[in-house]
């Protein structure tokens, strides 16, 4: 698994992070000139030093945060570098380890509860900043069904194809473990795993040519409003209740980064500037253009949260 580390905030940065064999063993750097324990123990005290935020570029809710996270340490003093992985087990393992010092868009009440139970006693909560997060199916809105249960018998519609994101992602451990044989669907359906741009190509491809088509999504996402989909009514529950997302950190965190913990602690996002935030910066500014869309998003909502800093 490739990680690939940017540093976006000025200043001095430490020269590498040690990154743990789980890490490693995914393809990550082994640098290790300045530091030996976590990521965040190389330089200062108070508002400085290197503070990593890992996360997954293809998940977009995480994405958009990352960048608001590195505008606002960057403006406390932090320096800032970007850890980009492709999957959440490594992210949590390396988060334990202390190889990523925060995680800016966690699920873990429900999606993520997995990687909780093994790693939790080597993170730091950091707080919610939102709390209506759902996971979800979704078909074209002009494809006939209208919930996960009518799914089944109607498998010839959709090729007996259940089309899903990364194969780590809590989504897909529901979809498999609670939603395939809650609603048996396992005699008719494969559930395709790769990526979420692949999926999203695919959602894409199928609905220029007026073809059905049922993918694994999930909300707050800009893709719900971005592509004619309807979501899929779950009627047993099976993907689980509306969950808030987090921002987590080390063990040890808020005590080594005391300014950031409280800034962080202060976000509370709802829908309009949630919404906002990743539309700005996937859609209307794009890679590449980040920093952009994160100062146009604080011009937007400068009284958006408690702490918000809105002048460098």
């Amino acid at each position: 698994m490739k990680l690939r580390r940017t540093q976006r905030t000025g200043g001095a940065a430490i020269g590498g992070v040690a990154l743990a064999v789980t890490l490693a063993a995914c393809g990550g750097s082994t640098d290790t000139e300045e530091t030996t324990t976590a990521a965040g123990d190389a330089t200062g005290d108070g508002a400085s030093g290197t503070i990593v935020l890992g996360f997954i570029p293809s998940w977009t809710d995480g994405l958009s945060t990352a960048y608001l996270l590195e505008d606002q340490l960057g403006k406390l003093g932090y320096d800032v570098e970007m850890e980009t992985l492709t999957e959440a087990a490594p992210l949590y393992a390396g988060l334990a380890g202390g190889d990523v010092d925060a995680y800016p868009s966690a699920w873990p009440e429900v999606t993520h509860v997995a990687y909780m139970e093994e790693y939790g006693e080597d993170i730091e909560d950091l707080g919610a900043y939102y709390d209506n997060a759902k996971l979800t199916f979704a078909v074209p809105s002009y494809t006939e069904i209208d919930s996960i249960a009518d799914l089944k018998g109607n498998a010839d519609t959709f090729g007996g194809r259940i089309v899903g994101i990364e194969p780590g992602a809590g989504l897909t451990r529901a979809t498999q473990e609670s939603v395939i044989p809650g609603y048996e669907l396992g005699d008719e359906y494969e559930l395709v795993t790769s990526s979420t741009p692949a999926m999203l190509t695919e959602l894409q491809k199928a609905i220029d040519n007026e073809e059905d088509i049922v993918v694994t999504l999930w909300k707050p996402f800009w893709a719900n409003a971005a592509f004619d989909v309807k979501t899929l009514e779950d009627p047993d529950g099976l993907l689980g209740e509306a969950e808030a997302l987090h921002f987590l950190g080390y063990a040890g965190f808020s005590e080594r980064f005391p300014e950031a913990a409280e800034l962080i602690a202060g976000i509370k996002l709802d829908d309009a500037q949630y919404g906002a935030l990743e539309d700005m910066v996937v859609n209307e500014y794009g890679e590449g253009r980040e920093p952009e869309a994160i100062d146009a998003w604080i011009e937007q909502y400068p009284d958006a949260f408690d702490t918000l800093i809105t002048e460098g």
